[in-house]
């Protein structure tokens, strides 16, 4: 992965001519005056680890997976939000991690986690590194050091039962390995977020990952049926069975946890046979309201695709639902993509019997050259950002959720927030929105904008940003429908669950991480 952008390198392409010009003209984008630094050029502090924890460290795992070079640090630092890109770009590297430290297994991480806590080293554990709130930022100042815990070597499918269709992962493993190996069994997943392409299952399951095809799949969290996870105080198994009624189900004080109360090494999933078939098509509505409307019919009483998404007029005019036609749009009204995945002939049941809904909500059927678009460029968007960057734009995203009834005031809330504090500060912006995810009582919104960097890309973020976490939470939303809380959201997370659920949530750690060691900063406000 680009160490200060998103992805293959090999996969980044520039902004075309015309779409730069467009952004010149209508938000004042201008070439930033430096460009990004290369890697040798970064700011990095000497690191504070002890020569005796890194020996101890390699006891544990080998000498050859403690790594304490520039590289390994500078591919450890933050995640990949656009503050955390815009401040590596420009050499910013002085919250890396001292050392990355690569386990093998579950008893080798219980060992780095009792010499942590002996040693009062901060742990992140690392997965793709795709956070975008946060989630790799931790407050370790108190801390004698800090590591990454990387787990790619945590690799395996470990188990596929075919009877009960379940397959027990573990967390390092990157999706695209985890569907290929799952499918030369006959099954999938079925997950495919924006990150698919580089994050991994154990971040998944810690962030509460939900994807593209969670209409039909579910989301990340639904199919988790159990989980093993180190914690400083040791192992623990939950999940032994699909239901149970014995006591409060523990696998969701680790399912979003961020990696707070301790580290996933492996993960058991529900799976589906692969499907016979796919289908992506396209339909038109006049308004977002018109197309909210359909997409909650269909969520309420069925057939429900397999992807269901609803771009907004001002999502679908550039184009950003079809990445590989932005600026070559100019399409009218707000485009919704439906997706059937299964068996043939169910699919095809499901696709009619969806049509009719669609039409008699007031949609257009456009056929399948829209769906068949967006799902060729489905991951394309975060290159994209990295093109928007380079030209002097600012591009970042934030997402919510709520009930159907609330979503016209939530959507108006944020979008107003977002553009009133740019323009003030200077850079007015596009907003557009989607949604993405959908359920019986209501759905996500999923914004993107994008407005010139100006004189401090990131002081305008942020406060702009914190003007849409307060509207999200005026207007009844959750600060995070799949993003995770991280740093960025933590405030608001706590204002969303009381301080009481805080306390609770504090108590938990105490018990299994009475060092703090975990993630300091990630999910928990500091103790009042």
């Amino acid at each position: 992965m680009a160490w200060n952008g998103w992805g293959d390198p090999a996969r980044a392409a520039p902004l075309p001519q015309p779409v730069a010009a467009l952004l010149h003209d209508l938000l004042g984008v201008r070439t930033p005056h430096t460009p990004s630094i290369p890697m040798g050029k970064v700011r990095l502090g000497a690191p504070r680890l002890p020569g005796e924890a890194l020996t101890e460290l390699a006891h544990a795992v080998g000498d050859a997976h403690v790594r304490a070079d520039a590289e390994s640090r500078i591919r450890h630092t933050r995640g990949k939000s656009t503050p955390d890109l815009l401040r590596i770009r420009a050499g910013d590297a002085a919250d890396a991690p001292d050392a990355v430290v690569l386990p093998a297994s579950h008893e080798e991480v219980l060992q780095v986690l009792r010499i942590c806590t002996e040693r009062r080293i901060a742990v992140v554990p690392f997965g793709g590194g795709t956070s975008v709130v946060g989630g790799l930022a931790p407050r370790a100042a108190d801390f004698t050091g800090v590591i990454a815990l990387d787990l790619r070597r945590l690799d395996a499918l470990v188990e596929v039962d075919p009877v009960s269709r379940t397959a027990t992962l573990q967390p390092g493993l990157r999706a695209p390995r985890a569907e290929a190996l799952l499918r030369e069994k006959g099954f999938t997943l079925g997950h495919f977020p924006q990150s698919y392409e580089w994050a991994s299952i154990g971040g998944f399951a810690a962030a509460r990952s939900s994807g593209q095809a969670s209409a039909g799949y579910g989301r990340f969290d639904e199919m988790v049926l159990a989980l093993t996870v180190a914690t400083p105080q040791g192992t623990l198994r939950l999940g032994r069975a699909p239901r149970s009624a014995a006591g409060p189900d523990l696998r969701q004080l680790v399912l979003g946890s961020e990696g707070t109360f301790g580290v996933i090494t492996s993960v058991t999933v529900r799976v589906h046979p692969a499907p016979e078939t796919a289908v992506y098509e396209g339909w038109r509505f006049p308004t977002f309201e018109a197309g909210t409307a359909a997409l909650r019919r269909l969520a309420q009483d069925g057939p429900l695709p397999t992807v269901l998404r609803l771009s907004d007029e001002t999502e679908t005019m550039i184009g950003l639902a079809r990445p590989d036609r932005i600026g070559t749009g100019g399409d009218s009204g707000c485009l919704v993509i439906a997706g059937f995945e299964g068996e043939a002939a169910e699919v095809a049941r499901r696709r009619e019997a969806a049509a009719g809904v669609l039409a008699d909500a007031g949609g257009q059927e456009l056929g399948p050259e829209p769906g068949e678009s967006w799902e060729h460029g489905r991951f394309n968007a975060p290159y994209l950002r990295d093109a928007l960057l380079e030209v002097g734009a600012f591009a970042e995203t934030l997402e919510t959720a709520t009930f159907w009834s609330q979503i016209p005031e939530l959507y108006a809330a944020v979008r107003t927030a977002l553009t009133d504090t740019l323009t003030a500060a200077g850079t007015p912006p596009v907003v557009m929105c989607h949604i993405s995810h959908v359920y019986p009582a209501g759905a996500s919104l999923y914004f993107t904008v994008v407005s010139a960097q100006g004189d401090d890309a990131v002081a305008h973020w942020t406060r702009a940003k914190r003007a849409a976490c307060d509207a999200i939470i005026a207007a009844g939303g959750t600060i995070s429908h799949h993003h995770g809380v991280g740093t960025d959201h933590r405030d608001w997370y706590a204002a969303e669950v009381g301080p009481l659920a805080v306390d609770v949530l504090r108590a938990v750690k105490e018990r299994l991480d009475p060092a703090g060691i975990l993630n300091p900063g990630v999910l928990l406000p500091p103790a009042r």
